[in-house]
């Protein structure tokens, strides 16, 4: 399905990165595992692709650095030639009330979520451009389009993906690109794990199907969007939140 083509995941070392980018190597594609801070859970991706009979490799980079992204996206076009899949899936919350909110915890969650997304698409776009072929998959949130109390940065950073996502569709669709965007309801992570009980009853008030996503929900709706299967679906958003949004 996807055999021949490079994929780069960022924030692949664990969570919905990781399984993103298991679910692309197993489809056949040879996966850049993009990290920051922990490379011990992005080499324990690797192993666990390689084990699993796919190919990968651990690059560290901070999506927030301009400069960083455009260094990394140089070397891998050098090493490997091309990247035919990229999937932005680095992000960060510092969550709060605006009246607590700090300067640094807004701009860190819009640097990473959102300029970080527009880093790596920048230096992705004229090679996907020469190569006229292109997949490129934007994390966003259900948040970015409902909003939540306590999360104004993070709203923020999530909305401003999607409009990324449907002005890049714009810009590159003649040239055999997709863009696109997946918004994630409340998905079974470290993160949700760590929540009492009473506050997953309360979440599950609020979802149709009444159960929490899983990192699969997420990973196999990547894998579609990145495949020719998709290839006449650009410029949209894909709600997978239960029915969470209704």
């Amino acid at each position: 399905m996807l055999t021949g083509k490079n994929a780069l995941v960022t924030g692949a070392g664990r969570g919905i990165g990781k399984a993103i980018a298991l679910e692309l190597a197993a489809k056949g594609a040879f996966v850049i595992v993009n990290y920051n801070g922990s490379k011990e859970a992005a080499e324990q991706t690797v192993a666990e692709i390689k084990a699993a009979g796919g190919d990968a490799i651990a690059y560290q980079c901070s999506v927030s650095d301009y400069e960083a992204c455009g260094a990394m996206i140089t070397a891998l076009i050098k090493e490997y030639a091309h990247i035919d899949i990229l999937v932005n899936n680095a992000g960060i919350t510092r969550d709060n009330l605006v009246l607590g909110m700090k300067e640094a915890d807004f701009d860190d969650v819009i640097n990473i979520n959102l300029k970080g997304t527009f880093n790596c698409i920048k230096h992705v776009y004229r090679t996907m451009m020469k190569q006229k072929y292109g997949r490129i998959i934007n994390m966003s949130s259900v948040v970015g389009i409902e909003g939540n109390a306590g999360q104004v940065n993070y709203a923020a950073s999530k909305a401003g993906v999607i409009g990324i996502t449907k002005s890049i569709a714009k810009e590159l669709g003649s040239r055999g690109i997709t863009a696109n965007a997946i918004a994630p309801g409340f998905i079974k992570t470290d993160m949700t794990d760590a929540l009492s009980d009473k506050a997953k009853e309360a979440m599950l008030d609020h979802i149709t199907v009444k159960r929490l996503g899983e990192v699969s929900d997420i990973a196999e709706t990547a894998a579609f969007l990145a495949s020719d299967k998709a290839s006449y679906i650009t410029g949209q958003v894909i709600k997978v939140d239960g029915g969470m949004s209704l």
